[in-house]
C-alpha cells in the first residue's frame, strides 16, 4: 500500500488539527497512509502535558494547546511542516522508528547542503552546531500517529525568543537560510519528503 502525499499551502493550524483527528478517527484497516505538507500561519503550540511558563515574553501569534507530545514551539510560513499519518501497527512500525526516519530524513536533507546535523538522546529533533532545526510532536491513537515534524527553512526566528523552545531554556532556534543555505519550503521538500518516504519503506506494500 502506498502513500499519498497531500500538499495543504500555508493553513491555520487548528484547521489542519481538526482534519488530523477527523481522519485519524475516521480511517480503517484498508484506508492508505498519508503524508501533509504545508506551511502554518503564525501560531505557537503547546503540547499535551507541556507547561505553559515556558512561554517568557508575550507572544506575537495565539497559543493552542495541542495533544501532541512536547512542550511549545513555533510555527509560522517559512517552515516545512510533514504530518505523518500513519498506521503504524499495519506497517509494523513503532514510534520510536517514526521518531528516528523523521530525524534520519532532515539530517540526510542536511548532508546534501554541506551541513552536519545530529539528534539529542532525550530531546527529539535536529540540531546543528548545538543550535535546533527540526521540531518533532507525535499523538498515536488506535494505532495510527498524526502531528510529525517542523522543519525551520526560512522563517522569522525572532518568534521564537518569547518561548523556552520546545521547554529547554536557552536553547538557540536556527534555520536552513541562517545557516547559510539559501532556499525556500518549495525547494526543500521533494528531497526531504524523498528521504522520509525511503526511511519508512512507504513506497512498498505494507507488511
Amino acid at each position: 500500500m502506498d502513500v499519498l502525499i497531500r500538499q495543504f499551502g500555508v493553513e491555520d493550524y487548528a484547521t489542519v488539527w481538526d482534519a488530523m483527528k477527523r481522519f485519524t478517527a475516521e480511517r480503517t484497516p484498508a484506508t492508505p497512509d498519508e503524508l501533509w505538507v504545508l506551511e502554518h500561519r503564525p501560531v505557537y503550540t503547546l503540547g499535551l502535558n507541556g507547561d505553559p511558563s515556558h512561554a517568557i515574553a508575550p507572544l506575537s501569534a495565539p497559543l493552542v494547546r495541542s495533544d501532541r507530545g512536547g512542550q511549545i514551539t513555533y510555527h509560522g510560513p517559512g517552515q516545512l511542516v510533514i504530518y505523518a499519518l500513519i498506521d503504524l501497527a499495519r506497517r509494523g512500525l513503532g514510534v520510536r522508528a517514526l521518531v528516528s526516519a523523521l530525524e534520519t530524513s532532515v539530517i540526510g536533507l542536511c548532508a546534501q547542503y554541506g551541513l552536519r546535523a545530529e539528534t539529542r538522546r532525550g530531546a527529539p529533533g535536529v540540531y546543528v552546531a548545538r543550535s535546533k532545526l527540526a521540531s518533532l510532536g507525535l499523538r498515536v491513537r488506535r494505532g495510527c500517529s498524526y502531528h510529525g515534524l517542523s522543519l525551520n527553512v526560512d522563517l522569522d526566528l525572532s518568534a521564537f525568543d518569547a518561548i523556552h523552545p520546545c521547554g529547554y531554556r536557552g536553547l538557540p532556534v536556527t534555520s536552513l537560510t541562517a545557516l547559510g543555505i539559501p532556499v525556500r519550503v518549495c525547494e526543500v521538500t521533494a528531497p526531504l519528503l524523498l528521504g522520509l518516504i525511503t526511511e519508512l519503506h512507504l513506497d512498498g506494500p505494507a507488511p
